[in-house]
C-alpha cells in the first residue's frame, strides 16, 4: 500500500511563492507518473501537472509558466513550486501517483493541502 503525505500549503498574499512536497511510502514511486491535482470550494478537482517516470512534465493552462514540478527519487518526493501565486490558485491540493497494473489505472491520493492565496 502506498502513502502520499503533502505538506507545505499555507496563506500567503498574491504574487508570493510556495513549494509544496509531496512524500511517497513504499518502493514504486520511481516507476511511477506523480502529479498535483486541485480543488476549490464548489468546483470539480483538475489536473495541473504530471511528472513522467523519464522527467517529462505537462502543465494546465492556468499554471503554465508559474508553476514547477519536479521530483526526486531518492527522497521518494514530488514538488510543486509555485510562484506569482494567484487569488484565483485558492484550492486544496492534492498529489497523485499513477501507474498501469495489469491493464487496469490505479490511483494514490494524499490527503490534501490547503492553499490560500489573498489578494
Amino acid at each position: 500500500q502506498v502513502q502520499l503525505v503533502e505538506s507545505g500549503g499555507g496563506l500567503v498574499q498574491a504574487g508570493e511563492s510556495l513549494r509544496l512536497s509531496c512524500a511517497a511510502s513504499g518502493s514504486i514511486f520511481s516507476t511511477s507518473q506523480m502529479g498535483w491535482y486541485r480543488q476549490a470550494p464548489g468546483e470539480q478537482r483538475e489536473l495541473i501537472a504530471t511528472i513522467g517516470i523519464g522527467g517529462n512534465t505537462v502543465y494546465a493552462d492556468s499554471v503554465k509558466g508559474r508553476f514547477t514540478i519536479s521530483r526526486d527519487n531518492a527522497k521518494n518526493t514530488v514538488y510543486l513550486q509555485m510562484n506569482s501565486l494567484k487569488s484565483e490558485d485558492t484550492a486544496v491540493y492534492y498529489c497523485n501517483l499513477h501507474r498501469v497494473v495489469l491493464m487496469k489505472q490505479v490511483n494514490y491520493w494524499g490527503q490534501g493541502t490547503q492553499v490560500t492565496v489573498s489578494s
